[in-house]
């Protein structure tokens, strides 16, 4: 039996098409995995945010919406870098996927964990956020930063900030986390 070569180049492509749709299929179900262990770990740290301070509620009772990083990890011996990956929270329900990023110089030795939330308080201040590419924290949007344990009483009427952010769950030797300076980007999964 002959094949003619148009009749290949068919099987080609429908082998072509097959093997297309198995990758997409295959990286889709590595996307919902990823998607699913941010998920996961976000619930968990909005837990012990609540856990370690109990400004947290108020903070979070007036949101619009909660972008949440469960886990940063900074490291640094003179130049240091952190970063996470993270959820942002529109109505309860997860929205979009981001990490953050940031890069310092200066004298500083260590490595340290932490993990943030911020509440944003402003339609238009999300939707920058939402339609910017690489937000950057204390350039693109003004943010108020609170450490958790710190005992000073806050109103969020009072600090005229479009987000106000919570660092909690600190681990490891390093000064402290900061977060202004971060870049925010969103990911394709």
């Amino acid at each position: 039996m002959t094949y003619s070569i148009s009749k290949l180049k068919l099987v080609r492509h429908w082998v072509m098409a097959l093997a297309l749709m198995v990758f997409a299929s295959t990286a889709y179900a590595e996307d919902a995995e990823q998607r699913a262990e941010i998920d996961t770990a976000a619930d968990a740290a909005i837990v012990k945010m609540f856990e370690e301070d109990r400004r947290a509620e108020r903070l979070a009772k007036d949101a619009i919406a909660w972008l949440v990083f469960p886990e940063i990890t900074k490291a640094g011996l003179g130049i240091g870098g952190e970063g996470g990956k993270g959820v942002l929270r529109v109505g309860g329900e997860s929205a979009a996927y981001y990490k953050t990023t940031s890069i310092s110089f200066g004298a500083q030795a260590g490595f340290q964990t932490y993990s943030y939330v911020l509440f944003f308080y402003d339609q238009a201040a999300l939707d920058k956020f939402r339609s910017k590419r690489g937000f950057e924290l204390g350039v693109d949007g003004s943010v108020a930063i609170l450490e958790a344990g710190v005992t000073a009483e806050i109103d969020t009427s009072d600090l005229r900030r479009d987000m106000v952010g919570i660092v909690f769950n600190e681990s490891g030797l390093m000064a402290n986390a900061t977060v202004e300076g971060s870049k925010l980007t969103e990911l394709d999964i």
